[in-house]
């Protein structure tokens, strides 16, 4: 069963937030993931968490152990250090869901 997590971000540095997409796209389409929405929010008119959100994704695997595998991926987490610090400053976790 493929796997797809949501996402909600705070970036506050859309040049460096570019620059992370552009570096771990590709190694996320080697271990066979994609973006399936991506959407730049104003207005969060509902929310679980007190961290601002003006970024949502999903973002899809072909399994959970793939995903665990890219986030814990060398290239990747070189890429991650190199720009998501600079960019996000906060990460929220939405859902993560079984998908056919």
């Amino acid at each position: 069963m493929a796997i797809e997590r949501i996402m909600g971000l705070f970036v506050t540095n859309e040049e460096e937030y570019s620059l992370y997409r552009a570096g771990m796209t590709p190694i996320l389409h080697d271990f066979g993931g994609a973006f399936g929405y991506d959407f730049k929010v104003s207005d969060v008119l509902i929310s679980k968490t007190k961290d601002p959100i003006n970024r949502v994704f999903t973002i899809e695997f072909p399994s959970k152990a793939v995903m665990d595998a890219f986030f814990s991926d060398p290239q990747y987490l070189k890429i991650q250090q190199a720009h998501f610090a600079k960019s996000v400053s906060y990460k929220t976790v939405i859902g993560i869901h079984e998908v056919s």
